[in-house]
C-alpha cells in the first residue's frame, strides 16, 4: 500500500507520522523495518557529530539539515520503543521537560541568582539525587560515566567527577609538571621497546593532557578538531604550491617541505 505524506510539515506530528509509515509492516520501508536499537545507535552518534561539524564550519543552512537528521534519530528510537510497548515520543518529551524543570529550580521554583559555575555544581548534585531516587546509584563515583563516550571526553568527565570529592590538583602548574613526568616515562618505554608499556604510558600522557584541558577550561575535542582543520588547511596550501610547480611530493626533500609548511603558516 502507498501512504499519503503529511501536507503540513512544520510540526513534529508530521515526522512522527512519516516514521510510523516507514515502520509499518504493511507497505513500509524494508530497510527501516529491519532496524533495531543497536543497529540505529551508530547512526545516532554519527548524526550528532555531523551537527557539531556544521557548527564548526559555521554553516547555518547545513546545521538546520543536520539537526533534522538528529531529530529523526530520536523519533526513530521512540517509534521502536512504542512498537514494543516501552514508551512513546510523548513520554520522551515529558521526561526531558520534567528533567529541565527539576534541574533548574533557580528558574522555575525560586528566583535565586546563580553563576554558571554554581549551576554546574548544582546540576551534578541534582543528577546524583535523581540516580539515588531511581535506585541507580552505583557502588563507585565513576561507575555511571558512559563507556561509549569518546575517550578524551570520558577522561574529562571522569576527572570532573573525581574532582568533586577533592581528588584533583589545585594548581595548573602541577598538571603541567605531571605532563613532563608522563612524557619522560613514555620516552623511557620507547627506548626499551616494550609495546605494552608504550601504550600504557601514552595513555597516561593523554589522560594528563585531558586533565590540563579541564584546568584551562578548554574542550579537548574542540581544540583538537580546530587543530585538525588547521592542519588540513596548511597541508592543502602545500598541495597547491606543489601542483603549481607541476611536481609531486616525491620531488621535494623533507627540508623543502618544511619550508612550504612554514609558508603555509604565514599564509594563515
Amino acid at each position: 500500500m502507498a501512504f499519503s505524506p503529511p501536507r503540513h510539515r512544520q510540526d513534529i506530528s508530521a515526522l512522527l507520522q512519516i516514521m510510523d509509515n516507514l515502520r509499518n509492516p504493511d507497505g513500509g520501508c524494508p530497510w527501516d523495518l529491519e532496524q533495531d536499537f543497536k543497529s540505529i545507535a551508530p547512526y545516532t552518534v554519527e548524526e550528532a557529530y555531523e551537527v557539531v561539524d556544521a557548527i564548526e564550519r559555521q554553516d547555518i543552512s547545513d546545521l538546520r539539515d543536520e539537526l533534522g537528521d538528529l531529530l529523526l534519530q530520536v523519533v526513530f528510537h521512540a517509534q521502536m520503543a512504542k512498537e514494543d510497548g516501552s514508551f512513546a515520543f510523548g513520554d520522551v518529551v515529558q521526561a526531558i521537560c520534567d528533567k529541565m524543570v527539576r534541574r533548574h529550580p533557580h528558574v522555575f521554583e525560586q528566583s535565586d541568582e546563580r553563576t554558571s559555575e554554581e549551576q554546574l555544581v548544582a546540576w551534578e548534585d541534582i543528577k546524583a539525587q535523581e540516580r539515588a531516587e531511581k535506585g541507580d546509584q552505583k557502588d563507585g563515583l565513576l561507575d555511571d560515566v558512559p563507556l561509549a563516550l569518546p575517550a578524551m571526553s570520558r577522561a574529562v568527565k571522569l576527572q570532573k567527577r573525581a574532582a568533586r570529592v577533592g581528588f584533583d590538583w589545585q594548581d595548573t602548574s602541577d598538571v603541567i609538571a605531571k605532563i613532563a613526568e608522563e612524557a619522560s616515562e613514555l620516552s623511557e618505554a620507547v627506548s626499551q621497546g616494550d609495546t605494552d608499556s608504550i601504550e600504557d604510558e601514552f595513555g597516561d600522557l593523554l589522560f594528563t593532557i585531558a586533565n590540563l584541558s579541564r584546568h584551562l577550561k578548554v574542550d579537548p575535542e574542540k581544540a583538537l578538531r580546530r587543530t585538525n582543520q588547521k592542519f588540513c588547511t596548511r597541508f592543502g596550501y602545500i598541495e597547491e604550491q606543489i601542483a603549481e610547480q607541476q611536481k609531486d611530493f616525491e620531488d621535494y626533500t623533507l627540508e623543502e617541505l618544511e619550508e612550504l609548511w612554514q609558508a603555509a603558516k604565514k599564509a594563515g
